[in-house]
């Protein structure tokens, strides 16, 4: 052969064997000597190794593809036989084994026609008269057999051929043919697995029935070698062929009865054994046979009948007679067998075939149905007849459908399929005896063609068959026929039913596809096929819930077919799918969507997560992704580790963002048992609750089928207690069900009646022991949480009282059992309430026992118990006290509601039976007897700081109110020394550990409330005070001086290296790291963070890996150091490996929080953030060249883009120093491991340096601060003397701050040096736009300064602007100082040089409002006051600069989004009565353009206009109206329906309905239910108020309202009147989200309380763009308010609310204390007599208050008895009570009796209403009003035990500061009285003109409004007419504080209001 380089190997080995075959197809062998034959024939063995591996040893099989040697050999091997006449045995026997070297090196296909050729050539040589020969030959068998196994799809037939020739040989007349045949069948099982193996052993075993004993012999010993080669014992390795093996045998039994023995002996088990093991394989032939005699023998041998023998295996023998296939033959098969038993029956007359199949005919069709599974089509086809035979014989007699017919088949396999399943998973799971692997495949495979028998009605039983195929579908040998199945499955289901499985499925397969072989993957394929391409249209919804396909490239068709189908999604939609199929059941698709999610978060640098983690608050979309994160972080169970580390990373990519701008979803599905079970109802009622909210997901999500069969028992069971039966989903079986009971199984949602329906007629048994008693406390003798719970549950089950919850709970016996606690955690709190209400004294003792102890555990010193065990049981046991709180808060209610049923009887509908009162006070009995101590001790060392804080709190709030009580009695004793003693104890170690508690909540406005009550503050209160506030250096003083009493305290020497850390002194905290090692190195452990953290801060790196090399604890600091060293080598796999450990340490705490712990967690979820930042920074760095002359160009693009990333993540975490700083610190150090790379990391570095310096100022920490800027500068960063020069203007220093700006400003050029001449606007033009904020800065300063001209300050300002063109900033304050100084001139100047003022600061606020949104709340406004203003002066309006305010205010309408005008819209339109026409031309537009734009939330605002009283207002708005509707969009039918439904809402609200009756909507107003469903928006304030984007950018794309504001859907005829004066109407609205919205028709000039929403509205933007307020989430709850015109309006309901007066009656009630009787009148009328005011407040304290002791707090206690959110609730309470106190004293807002105070029942907030009494209105009163806002005794106790001081005063003051910083904005607001006035005023104008004509609208408004002004310049007036003075905020809140709480002040109140609650 010539050589060609050209060619590859393959070509070339092709290439010879064509030559090869050439040769010896056209020419004979030349020399055909026997030795050269000989010869040949070996070499031709030899050339297959030699063209493969080079040489003729053969190393290994080939990989080469398509080598076809077998087809080259044969005729070689055919011209060499041909050739040899002598037939030499050494020729022959050297071409049979080249023919196996072919076979071995052949990997081309081959035809059925060689596959032939090659058995007939190996048969001819293994009759061969030689035994070599013979032998070679069958060495080739093997060799042929070998290579069918390696085909990927083994031909199963081609093998039997195989067995079927050498079972022919083995009958063989020739004993010789048949011994080395033996031989050849033992070969091949020694080398086959399979269809091979079995029929070796097969044709193996049947020659033990051999009569010669050699041919025997030969056989045992080849079986036995198969023995020792499988490593089995020969049981075990026949077992899995018996059903072949046993009946041949049992067949000779009668004639060759030592074949058995042979066997028997083989196998060492008796005869006896053997037969009776075999009975289900053997009795099915005899009996087909009707083989009496052979039956008789059997039972003969088993001691037994025939007919016995029959019943025993019934189901087999039955389910071989109905698939026998000749002709008759199952009948007269049936026919035999009734015989046979009719013969042994004493009574026969009933026996009939159909009773033989309803004796076992689940079991039955389960073996028929396996067969269904068979290879062989054809017992496939016989099994399906089967299974249609068996349908008939035993269908009823009265069939509602045809004989025979298809449908009468699907209705009898759909009543047995849920049997079948079940009985097949048992198999599967093996419960009932060992399956090999075949047999497994074989069930496998006919789960799918069962599903073809039964069709669409297989969903019923789908969630069992995805458990089996989910399971199975990981185990390799099994992957193939669960894929084949699942195919089958899909495919036979309904388009809709096919939905919920996709997600699954498509999960399942994207996570095991590596697992799969070829032909698995083919079949996956073909399900993701028919899912995606052919069902993709009809998934709906589901088309969500299909998994990322692009990771695997044989799915890119299907991929992108997927993709096709989405191609419409937007970013949240897909986000909300992830999110959605996140929380999934099914752990597989959870698994996918994490990994998905995980690619979507990070895809385009984050960008898009970090557009919705942006602003002041972030999108609603956070919370549901933060939720759905924690959720899946916090899934128990098995399998669930990869999940968490998806969820981690996730959370680290999502960042530690900041938890007071977004809200979690957080879902509570607990139910309270109020009845204790003995309420039916209620009992089947949480019967469901257990089904929908625990069973049916575990069910559907667990891949354990035993579990699952126990958790499908216990649904089972309760459906049967709900007394559901199968009559509600049988077709015609509905009549047969009462009502109730199908409105019960309606309730339920679909997913879970498709999953509980078969479960209807399931027949699920369980065998139960009855556990023995447990000792307790079992707590104590459980190794592990898991243990306790499960075992502390099962023994509660078995005490359950009550026939109702011992039916209930009995059913949970086993699934508690089961590893996943889920279940048991459940039903545990239900257990204990169950048992504690029992009045079981010894059971009661039982269970308080067990909280002891595991109480005790959490504060014993001693404790062997794991961390995880004491945390987890100490949270179950407060989830378990929380549960018995709730109980008791629900029942006393649920008693009051009974009460008060006018003393009449109990309410039918009540729940709480008859002896509610004694279980109510056995289990209050039980929860007083435990220690709060304890219990505030617990809690503390498991870090439930919460709880503790409650406990000790309630125990202080006693102790005050028994001192209190006591000190009155004194007092009205005249006993001093009573008093003093009172007045003596001493609670100061109370408060020091209150301090402690705020301090580890992170509450330091608590933390400072406790400060005031502590009379001299110990070290320790010092020291967290300090810390708290970050005043670290007075915090090491600290430390250092309780070093020196204690050197050898380590929790000292960890607060002091904690302040060094803080500090930023690396240096000296490694030091002293060091020097406490040298004296304490036992202390290694507790200081190796701060030690790895100080060793890689001073770049001590080989010191660092020494460190975390040698250590085995895992603080963070070491996790991280891992990851950094990593970096530092640059080697990717220890990287990964790193991040991986790291995320799943430091995701510990996260999973043990649960879904609601974000903030609990935080430090966690901050250190993943460091995480995930470390490893970004990374891959871009990692990129970047060292050498400074490389092409950077691709890497500097991609370090800008990190850059910009990084900031995006920086600005969403929580703006506080202790949580930034770690942040820039570690990218500083990420950044420094590979500063040589390039400039840009060093810049970087020193931005870093300087972000820092930033965050330290603004949190006061000066020290830390100039440190920072020290290291920027350093670092050489541009800009960071801006940076010193702001830190020294905190110092309150701005003229030296100033001085100092502007000495660096003439260095760098920015200036001219002093005595150099400016070139003036040349100068400036040589700076860019990042310089303009230096100018804005240095204006700034200067103006503060007071020492410069306003025109210098002016330029300078001017300047910035300038620079920045389009800055908003810029034009902003430069247009605010011009509005300053406008202000500042005197009266006489404001017409002219005013003017001019005017029209700059005009100018200058429409290009900030066209630039940006973020001043928008201060310009726009200001804008429309200073034109319209403009516009009603005579000397102005015909000016030019007032033209060309008109020109720049028209510009910007045109060309700025309209969002920004609609957030001054009411203040615009309040002027549409305008007098200039040139202005109301210019607002005409403005109103038109907003309409247009936003007609939906406009119309609300402006409809009412339309109907004013005014005639002038009302016909320039129906002009406006007019005009749009003859636009060709939406807006003119909204403007129909909107007018219509405007009309009819002003009729029903001004209704006279003085009877009080209720109302019929149809009869009073039917228009309004005629308009429904509308797309008019219901007025809800959230869809009434515009949002602005977050950046400070023109986005004219925003849209600024919820997109899915609910619209009406209909209105409910029912309208109730309430009893107030005004007879308002309560409308009952169904929203078009399905939620119901109750408004309130008011005959009432409802304007004041409109705007004063539109006022609350504005205040709310501002505290949330106010990091303080946002940090404490202060807001005002508001309302929506329209109003429909001058006299009457819309207002909305605001649900969960109740008035704070009945919360009081009832405490008070409960009390026995009347809240109304002679002795308050009495002690009033004392009060006015007194002759001061300290006199009036000596009584109003002595006996009014001491007949009411505050009893508020006890409020907070019951409704919110879980301690986080009791909290939480309380805090809010304190802050919205602070925000609405300074608020409602701004606005002068009187009338704040109880009333008119709401508390939120949900979360503990304040809702005011009823807004009449504004503008110091109340001090007009009869009795004035002289208290500036309602703080009366139990207003204050509801703050706890810090009263008005900490968390109230601070709240306060944050308001107060920003109501006083925003003054002029929000006087805007108030703009709109004026100009659109009361009714009041303008009766007012109207009295106040007939005395005085120069009286117009402005003094009346002045009036009115310019007390506000005063207030928010600071000026404080104790009464409108006292003279004022300024004060500082803190002082204006003390001195307000005072006013309110002053006893003096509250004595005078009216005593209605009262001021004694």
């Amino acid at each position: 052969m010539d050589d060609d380089d050209s060619l590859t190997d393959h070509d070339l080995i092709v290439r010879a064997l064509a030559e090869v075959d050439a040769r010896f197809a056209e020419h004979p062998v030349w020399n055909t000597a026997a030795t050269a034959l000989e010869a040949l024939a070996k070499k031709l063995g030899t050339l297959p190794c030699l063209l493969i591996h080079g040489e003729e040893r053969c190393p290994c099989n080939t990989q080469k593809p398509d080598m076809n040697f077998v087809a080259v050999y044969l005729k070689v091997a055919f011209s060499i036989l041909d050739s040899d006449d002598s037939t030499i045995a050494t020729v022959s026997a050297a071409v049979y084994d080249s023919l196996g070297k072919s076979l071995r090196h052949q990997t081309a296909d081959m035809d059925g026609r060689m596959f032939e050729d090659i058995v007939g050539f190996i048969a001819r040589g293994m009759k061969n008269p030689n035994r070599t020969i013979r032998l070679a030959a069958g060495r080739a068998l093997v060799d042929l057999t070998k290579f069918l196994q390696r085909l990927e799809v083994t031909p199963t037939e081609w093998i039997v051929a195989v067995f079927q020739m050498i079972s022919a040989l083995l009958k063989h007349t020739d004993l010789r043919i048949q011994e080395t045949t033996a031989i050849t069948a033992g070969q091949i099982g020694r080398n086959a697995s399979g269809v091979a193996l079995r029929e070796s052993i097969c044709a193996l075993v049947t020659l033990f029935c051999d009569e010669n004993p050699i041919i025997k012999g030969t056989a045992v010993l080849q079986l036995h070698a198969l023995v020792k080669h499988h490593k089995k014992s020969p049981y075990s390795l026949t077992a899995p062929y018996m059903y072949r093996i046993a009946p041949y045998l049992v067949n000779q039994f009668r004639t060759r009865p030592d074949g058995v023995q042979e066997c028997c002996r083989f196998l060492s088990v008796s005869q006896y054994d053997f037969i009776n093991l075999t009975l289900k394989y053997t009795l099915p032939q005899l009996f087909a046979e009707s083989d009496l005699k052979g039956l008789e023998a059997v039972a003969k041998e088993m001691n037994s009948s025939v007919a016995l023998l029959f019943l025993d295996q019934a189901h087999y023998i039955l389910a071989h007679a109905f698939m026998l296939q000749g002709i008759g033959q199952t009948n007269r098969t049936l026919q035999f067998i009734l015989n046979l038993l009719k013969a042994a029956a004493t009574d026969a007359s009933s026996l009939q075939i159909s009773t033989l199949l309803g004796s076992c005919i689940v079991l039955l069709l389960t073996e028929i149905v396996i067969c269904l599974g068979d290879e062989d089509p054809d017992v496939v086809h016989t099994a399906a007849k089967g299974l249609r035979n068996v349908a008939r014989l035993h269908a009823p007699s009265k069939s509602r459908f045809p004989s025979g017919s298809d449908e009468e088949f699907a209705a009898f396999l759909k009543e047995y399929m849920l049997g079948v399943i079940s009985t097949l998973n048992d198999m599967l799971q093996e419960v009932h005896g060992k399956q090999s692997i075949e047999a497994k495949q074989k069930i496998l495979r006919s789960f799918g063609e069962f599903a073809k028998q039964v069709g669409p009605a297989i969903i019923n039983v789908a969630p069992q068959i995805m458990a089996t195929l989910q399971t199975t579908l990981v185990v390799p040998e099994l992957s193939d026929a669960a894929l084949q199945s699942w195919h089958s499955f899909l495919g036979v289901l309904d388009p809709v039913d096919i939905g919920p499985h996709v997600g699954p499925t498509s999960a399942s397969f994207v996570a095991s596809w590596s697992l799969f072989s070829n032909r698995g993957r083919q079949a996956a394929k073909q399900c993701l096929d028919y899912m995606v391409l052919s069902r993709g249209q009809e998934l709906g919804p589901h088309l969500a819930e299909v998994a990322d396909l692009s990771s695997i490239p044989e799915l890119a068709d299907t991929n992108q077919a997927l993709a096709a189908l989405r191609a419409q999604w937007t970013p949240q939609q897909r986000l909300t799918a992830l999110l959605e199929r996140l929380e999934s059941d099914s752990l597989a698709v959870a698994i996918q969507s994490a990994i998905e999610l995980k690619a979507f978060l990070t895809e385009a640098d984050e960008n898009y997560i970090r557009s919705l983690t942006f602003g002041d608050a972030f999108d609603p979309l956070v919370g549901h992704l933060v939720s759905a994160l924690y959720r899946a972080a916090s899934r128990d169970g098995e399998g669930t580790e990869t999940l968490h580390d998806l969820a981690f990373a996730c959370i680290g990519v999502v960042g530690a963002i900041d938890p007071d701008r977004f809200e979690l979803r957080i879902n509570d599905n607990r139910m309270i048992m109020l009845s204790n079970f003995t309420d039916e109802r209620e009992s089947m009622d949480f019967a469901l609750h257990l089904i929908r909210d625990v069973l049916v997901g575990a069910f559907r999500s667990t891949s354990d089928i035993k579990y699952q069969s126990y958790l499908a028992y216990a649904i089972q069971q309760l459906l049967q207690f709900c007394k559901f039966t199968p009559a509600l989903v049988n077709p015609g079986g509905s009549n047969s069900v009462p009502i109730r009971v199908r409105n019960r199984w309606n309730s339920l949602p679909k997913h879970v009646l498709e999953t509980v329906s078969p479960l209807l007629e399931s027949r699920f048994s369980l065998e139960t022991r009855p556990l023995k008693p447990q000792s307790y406390p079992i707590y104590p003798t459980q190794a592990t949480y898991r243990q306790w719970v499960q075992v502390w549950t099962s023994d509660l089950i078995q005490k359950a009282n009550g026939e109702r919850a011992t039916q209930i709970f009995q059913v949970f016996t086993a699934v508690v059992r089961n590893k996943d606690v889920g279940v048991a955690h459940h039903l545990l709190p239900h257990l204990v309430l169950n048992v504690l209400a029992s009045g079981d004294d010894d059971n009661a003792g039982a269970i308080r026992t067990e909280i002891l102890a595991v109480l005790e555990d959490q504060v014993d010193p001693a404790s062997k118990s794991s961390e995880d065990k004491k945390l987890l049981s100490a949270q179950t046991v407060f989830m378990l006290l929380d549960h018995l709180n709730k109980w008791i808060r629900a029942v006393r209610q649920d008693i009051a509601r009974q009460q008060k049923a006018d003393g009449r009887r109990a309410s039918r509908n009540s729940q709480v039976s008859s002896d509610a009162a004694e279980q109510l006070l056995r289990i209050d009995s039980i929860l007083e007897n435990i220690d709060q101590g304890l219990m505030a001790n617990a809690a503390f060392q498991c870090k439930a700081y919460a709880r503790s804080l409650m406990n000790l709190e309630q125990q202080l709030i006693a102790y005050r109110i028994r001192d209190s009580k006591e000190k009155l009695d004194a007092e009205s004793a005249g006993a001093k020394e009573r008093v003093e003693a009172v007045m003596s104890r001493d609670y100061q170690d109370h408060f020091e550990r209150l301090h402690e508690l705020y301090a580890h909540l992170d509450e330091p406005d608590g933390m400072e409330g406790i400060s005031t009550m502590i009379i001299s503050p110990s070290l320790e209160h010092q020291i967290r005070q300090h810390e708290s506030t970050g005043t670290w250096t007075s915090a090491q003083s600290c430390w250092e001086v309780r070093l020196q009493y204690e050197p050898d305290n380590l929790e000292y020497h960890l607060g002091l290296l904690r302040c060094l850390r803080n500090l930023g002194h690396y240096d000296t905290l490694r030091t002293h790291v060091m020097g406490v090692l040298t004296k304490h190195p036992d202390w290694g452990p507790h200081l190796i963070g701060y030690q790895v953290e100080s060793e890689w801060m001073v770049g001590r790196w080989d010191a660092v890996e020494a460190l975390v090399n040698t250590t085995e604890a895992r603080p963070p600091a070491v996790l991280l150091a891992h990851i950094l060293l990593a970096m530092r080598t640059g080697d990717a796999a220890a990287i990964d490996t790193a991040l991986v450990e790291a995320r799943r340490a430091l995701g510990a705490s996260i999973a043990a929080t649960g879904s609601g712990g974000y903030r609990r967690s935080y430090d966690a979820v901050l250190n993943l953030h460091l995480v995930h930042e470390l490893e970004i920074i990374n891959s871009v760095t990692g990129r970047l060249h060292v050498e400074p002359g490389d092409d950077n160009a691709v890497a500097g693009v991609s370090f800008d883009t990190l850059m910009q990333r990084l900031s995006a993540r920086f600005d969403s975490t929580l703006p506080a120093f202790r949580i930034r700083e770690p942040i820039l610190n570690m990218r500083r150090t990420a950044f420094n491991l590979r500063v040589a790379h390039g400039d840009c990391l060093r810049d970087a570095v020193g931005k870093s340096w300087l972000a820092s310096a930033k965050i330290a100022r603004k949190a006061g920490h000066v020290q830390t601060a100039y440190s920072a800027i020290l290291q920027a500068e350093r670092c050489k960063t541009q800009f960071s003397f801006i940076e010193s020069a702001k830190l020294i203007h905190v110092r309150g220093d701005p003229l030296r701050a100033l001085q100092d700006l502007e000495k660096t400003m003439r260095l760098r050029g920015y200036l001219p040096k002093e005595g150099e001449p400016s070139d003036g606007d040349k100068f400036y033009e040589a700076f860019g736009a990042e310089d303009r904020k230096i100018w804005a800065i240095r204006a700034r300063y200067m103006d503060q300064t007071d020492r410069f001209e306003d025109s210098k300050v002016c330029k300078v300002f001017r300047k910035a602007a300038d620079i920045g063109a389009k800055w908003e900033s810029g034009h902003f304050h430069l247009g605010q100082f011009q509005d300053d100084c406008f202000k500042a001139l005197p009266a006489s100047d404001k017409k002219g040089r005013g003017l001019k003022m005017n029209f700059q600061t005009v100018r200058c606020f429409v290009r900030a409002i066209r630039y940006g949104s973020k001043y928008i709340y201060q310009t726009v406004p200001r804008v429309l006051t200073i034109w319209l203003d403009l516009a009603e002066g005579e000397e102005t309006k015909n000016t030019e600069y007032f033209s060309r305010i008109n020109d720049e205010v028209r510009h910007t309408i045109r060309h700025s989004p309209m969002y920004k005008w609609f957030t001054a819209f009411p203040q615009a339109v309040s002027r549409i009565g305008v007098q200039n026409p040139v202005v109301y031309a210019i607002l005409d537009e403005l109103l038109s353009k907003v309409i247009e734009e936003y007609p939906k939330q406009a119309l609300w605002l402006f409809s009412a206009v339309a109907k004013s009283t005014s005639p002038q207002r009302a016909q320039r708005s129906k002009a406006i109206l007019n005009k749009l509707k003859n636009k060709r969009n939406e807006v003119p039918t909204l403007i129909a329906a909107m007018t219509k439904m405007t009309a009819d809402l002003l009729h029903l609200s001004k209704l006279d309905a003085s009877d009080k009756k209720p109302l019929s909507m149809s009869r009073v107003c039917s228009g309004l239910m005629r308009l429904m469903p509308s797309a008019i928006i219901i007025p809800l304030q959230e869809s009434l108020t515009a949002n602005v984007p977050p950046t400070s950018a023109s986005n004219a794309r925003f849209y600024p309202f919820p997109r899915n504001a609910p619209t009406f859907n209909r209105i409910y005829d029912e309208i109730e009147v309430m009893s107030s004066m005004a007879k308002p109407k309560k409308l009952t609205i169904e929203g078009s989200d399905g939620q119901i919205y109750t408004f309130l028709g008011k005959k009432d000039d409802l304007r004041k309380d409109s705007r004063l929403m539109d006022f609350n509205a504005i205040l709310n933007k501002l505290l949330k763009s106010d990091s303080d307020s946002r940090r404490r989430q202060l807001h005002i709850r508001t309302y929506g308010v329209v109003s429909l015109n001058e006299e009457a309006g819309l207002i909305q309901w605001v649900p969960n609310t109740v008035p704070i007066r009945p919360i009081l009656l009832r405490l008070y009630d409960r009390q026995g204390i009347s809240s109304w009787n002679a002795k308050v009148r009495s002690a009033f009328d004392q009060i006015k007599a007194a002759r001061d005011n300290d006199e009036a407040a000596q009584i109003f304290r002595r006996t009014v208050l001491g007949m009411f002791p505050p009893v508020m707090h006890e409020w907070f206690i019951e409704t919110f008895p879980e301690p986080t959110v009791w909290l939480a609730s309380r805090t809010a309470y304190s802050r919205t009570a602070a925000v609405m106190s300074m608020v409602g004293y701004i606005l002068g807002l009187g009338d704040r009796h109880c009333e008119n105070i709401l508390l939120d029942m949900m979360c503990g907030d304040v809702v005011h209403v009823d807004f009449d009494c504004l503008f110091e209105k109340g001090q007009a009163l009869e009795t004035p009003e002289v208290v500036p806002f309602r703080l009366t005794q139990n207003i204050i106790a509801g703050f706890g035990v810090t009263g008005v001081e900490g968390v109230f005063r601070i709240s306060c003051e944050v308001t107060l500061r920003l109501l006083r910083e925003n003054k002029d904005c929000l006087m805007n607001v108030l703009d709109a009285f004026v100009h659109d006035p009361l009714v009041e005023w303008e009766e007012k104008v109207r009295r106040l003109t007939r005395a005085n004509p120069l009286v117009d609208m402005r003094t009346v408004s002045q009036d009115a409004l310019g007390p506000i002004e005063e207030k928010l310049k600071g000026i404080f007036k104790p009464h409108k007419s006292s003279p004022g003075r300024q004060l500082s905020v803190s002082n204006h809140v003390q001195s307000l504080i005072l006013q309110a709480s002053d006893n003096a002040n509250l004595a005078k109140m009216y005593i209605g209001w009262a001021p004694y609650h």
